[in-house]
């Protein structure tokens, strides 16, 4: 991470922002495909005028379904697909993940990138990370999901704090949380305290409870929310994992995208966008003050009288 990532760099912040959400997967467990697969989204996206890319949850090398159909002590299988994981998940310092900042540099955008992070080139633990990467190449901050759900804690470690923030971007300010973190009111609130204007919702699919958590984080922060969900069919799929996959999906369709983005009102702007197909919307940023008139958790609606929330950021990673 760079060495200065400040939360507070702003980049000659514009109100009009036009934003493309991905939401067709490069295959799974091949780092080289999906590196070269968020390069090209990159440069498309710049060319459709868009500021802002958004990629959902574990995107890069994909989300392990695969763990729900195998939760069962000492499964050989399971510990064969997870060696499989670790391997292909980069850290947030290596050479494929600069090579995406390299793009995000060239292409003068913004990109939010749902990856699984490797802690160390040679270790054994990963995190349900999202990369949060400046226009200029810099590196913002990476989020680590803080509580994987269910069988998830079988595949991801624990996260931090240290990237539960919201950025100053030149598309403005930007943060993001992970699938079931919308659930988890301390985590809602303090993002909210951040005076998000654009939210990040990173989730593999988006069945209707997933629809609704993203338009509740929309209606009580007063901002605009991209809800990034994936598009994933059989044929990105290693052939000897399907049938888990399938299992642990609970669907032959697997994941069938979803993506939408939704106003400060909780209303859809753009979506649910079902299918391979890219999501592309211009926002005006401009609007999140005026929502705030009735409602702002983080200031006249807070009570800091009668509440105080404690978030700690400190700590080494490892």
């Amino acid at each position: 991470m760079d060495s200065n990532p400040t939360p507070n760099s702003s980049n000659d912040k514009q109100d009009k922002v036009g934003i493309y959400v991905v939401q067709r997967c490069p295959r799974l467990l091949d780092l080289e495909h999906g590196v070269q697969t968020a390069i090209e989204e990159i440069a498309t996206a710049a060319k459709a005028g868009a500021n802002l890319i958004a990629f959902p949850e574990t995107w890069l090398t994909g989300y392990p379904v695969w763990v729900f159909g195998m939760a069962s002590w000492n499964d050989p299988e399971a510990r064969s697909w997870y060696k499989r994981l670790v391997e292909a998940s980069p850290t947030a310092s290596g050479s494929h993940i600069n090579r995406i900042r390299d793009a995000a540099r060239e292409n003068n955008i913004e990109v939010v990138l749902g990856f699984n992070e490797r802690a160390r080139e040679t270790g054994g633990t990963i995190y349900n990370s999202v990369a949060m990467i400046g226009r200029d190449g810099s590196l913002r901050g990476v989020h680590r999901k803080l509580t994987p759900t269910h069988a998830e804690r079988l595949v991801w470690a624990n996260g931090d704090a240290q990237g539960l923030r919201a950025y100053n971007t030149s598309a403005g300010k930007i943060g993001a949380a992970v699938c079931w973190e919308h659930f988890h009111p301390l985590i809602r609130q303090a993002l909210h305290t951040e005076d998000e204007q654009i939210h990040i919702a990173l989730w593999p699919d988006m069945p209707s409870a997933h629809q609704i958590a993203s338009r509740q984080y929309a209606f009580e922060g007063r901002c605009f929310v991209v809800a990034a969900a994936s598009y994933l069919d059989k044929e990105s799929v290693p052939p000897e994992l399907l049938e888990a996959y399938v299992k642990g999906a609970g669907s032959p369709d697997l994941f069938t995208g979803g993506s939408s983005i939704i106003g400060p009102d909780g209303e859809d702007i753009a979506g649910p966008v079902y299918g391979p197909e890219p999501l592309v919307v211009d926002i005006d940023v401009g609007q999140t003050i005026a929502y705030k008139h009735d409602l702002d958790v983080a200031g006249h609606y807070g009570r800091p009288d009668i509440f105080k929330l404690s978030v700690n950021r400190e700590g080494d990673r490892r």
